[in-house]
This record gives structure tokens, C-alpha cells and sequence, in this order.
């Protein structure tokens, strides 16, 4: 077990909100900014991510049980929980483990069985990806550097919509959440996707009320990976966003927000 860094934000009904890879605790600011109105938000770094550093290699199993033992130090015996790609495995993995304390779940360009469709990477996309990412540090969301070099980098798989609020978020939390990813999380992610992770036949055992969004220019977690694990889980509504792809949040972060408070709000009787 690892002590988690986490990040508690706002008061009320509590959502386990949890990251992708590369990720850590402020990449969720996105949702807890404006869920932490109405909610208490609970954002952890996961295992090897963030401030929470791996004493040495582990397995993915092993964030359940950093999760699990969290929700006991917090006294926190049911909530929400939206995870972001990795973090919405973790969400369904702890539905798995723990039916009566997960309510509900809101799953963001995530998947029960993840499949991606991303090309190869060259030689060129990294060193395009460098420089804008770089520049994008000293000058976030200059459109210059964008359209010189932004859509010519890997961020051109990571988003569609190459915004100057999307650069800003890449630069704020994208870059330094990369560079505070360590190579035990990363292994182990890994190991987990190589040995071929499908939960699908076991969803049906999650019965709590869902929220599936994805994105149709998802390279990582592809839209019918995410629309495939909805149809799977017996209390699921989703949503397929266009001209968008992993990083839709930051896309198209008003609409994805509205989204959620509806859906929020069609459920109340979870959060009561």
C-alpha cells in the first residue's frame, strides 16, 4: 500500500475523481473546479504518478487497494467516482470490488476492454511535439506556435481542436503531469495492457447508473471501445462527442460540464 497525495476540494455528496496516464491530480481540475460548487471532490495521484511516488515496481491491482484504503481514511462509504481513460478502468475496477460503495460512475474516454487505433509514431513527431510543447510552456496557447508546430505533433492525435484553451491546459497540466510520471507507472500500465485487460464479461455485475463519454477522433481509447463497454453495463446513457478525441475535456470543456450536471441531475437519488 501507498499514502496517496490527494487534492479534497468543496463539500457535499463526495466524487472519487481519478486520472489517466500520464496524469495527475491538478489534470483533474478541468471537472473538480466546477463539481466542487455542489460536491466534495476527492482527487488522488495515483501510485508512481504525481506526488505519489512507487517505492519500487507494482501492478496495477495494486492502485485498487491504494483507492480502497483512501475511501477508509476518509471514512467514505459511498460516492461518486468519474475517471479519465486509466482512471475510469480504476473506476470500474473498484465497482467490481466494491458494489455498495460506488453509486455511480461517470466514465470519460475510457473502456472496459480498451482498443486504439493510433499510427506510428516517428522520429518528426517527436521532435515536433517537443518544440510545441516547450513554447507552449513559455507562451501557452500562442497560436503561432500552434499552427507551426502543434498540429504538427502528437498533440494533433490528442485533441482536434487546437484551441487556445486546450494549448492552455496542455501547458498547465498536460506537460508537467507527463514529466511527473514515473517509469515503475508507466511499466506497469504495460504489463496490464500487453497481458490483454477486458473486463466486459463481468460488467454486468455493475448495476449503479453510468455516464460513458467518448470522443469519435479518440486514437487512444477509441469511441467504439467506450460505446461497447456502455452497452455492456445495464444503467448506462452515453455520449459521443465530434471533432474531438482523447483529450475532449479540455476541448470542449463547457459542453462536457453541462453534460455531466444533467446527467447529475436525472440521478439525484445516488447523491442523496
Amino acid at each position: 500500500m501507498v499514502k496517496l497525495h490527494y487534492e479534497i476540494k468543496g463539500q457535499g455528496f463526495p466524487i472519487l475523481c481519478l486520472h489517466g496516464h500520464p496524469g495527475n491530480s491538478q489534470a483533474m481540475a478541468v471537472f473538480t473546479d466546477h463539481l466542487s460548487h455542489h460536491y466534495q471532490t476527492i482527487t488522488p495521484d495515483l501510485r508512481g504518478y504525481g506526488k505519489s511516488k512507487a517505492p519500487g515496481d507494482f501492478a496495477m491491482i495494486d492502485h485498487l487497494e491504494d483507492l480502497t484504503n483512501l475511501l477508509e481514511e476518509q471514512r467514505i462509504n459511498s460516492c461518486l467516482v468519474l475517471g479519465w481513460s486509466l482512471g475510469g478502468i480504476l473506476g470500474l475496477e473498484l465497482a467490481l470490488h466494491s458494489p455498495d460503495r460506488i453509486r455511480g460512475m461517470i466514465l470519460v474516454a475510457t473502456a472496459a476492454k480498451p482498443r486504439g487505433s493510433h499510427p506510428p509514431i516517428s522520429w518528426q513527431d517527436n521532435l515536433y511535439t517537443a518544440i510545441a510543447a516547450l513554447v507552449n510552456i513559455i507562451y501557452p496557447g500562442w497560436l503561432w506556435n500552434i499552427e507551426t508546430f502543434g498540429k504538427r505533433s502528437l498533440f494533433r492525435y490528442l485533441i482536434q481542436q487546437h484551441s487556445e484553451e486546450a494549448y492552455q491546459w496542455i501547458a498547465k497540466a498536460a506537460v508537467p503531469a507527463y514529466l511527473q510520471t514515473s517509469p515503475q507507472a508507466k511499466k506497469a500500465l504495460i504489463t496490464a495492457m500487453r497481458q490483454g485487460y477486458d473486463r466486459l464479461p463481468q460488467l454486468q455485475k455493475i448495476t449503479c447508473p453510468c455516464l460513458v463519454l467518448s470522443a469519435e477522433g479518440d486514437r487512444h481509447i477509441t469511441a467504439a471501445s467506450s460505446e461497447e463497454t456502455a452497452a455492456h453495463l445495464p444503467c448506462a446513457q452515453s455520449y459521443c462527442y465530434a471533432h474531438a478525441a482523447h483529450l475532449f475535456p479540455w476541448e470542449l470543456a463547457p459542453q462536457v460540464l453541462r453534460d455531466i450536471d444533467k446527467w447529475l441531475a436525472a440521478h439525484t437519488g445516488i447523491v442523496s
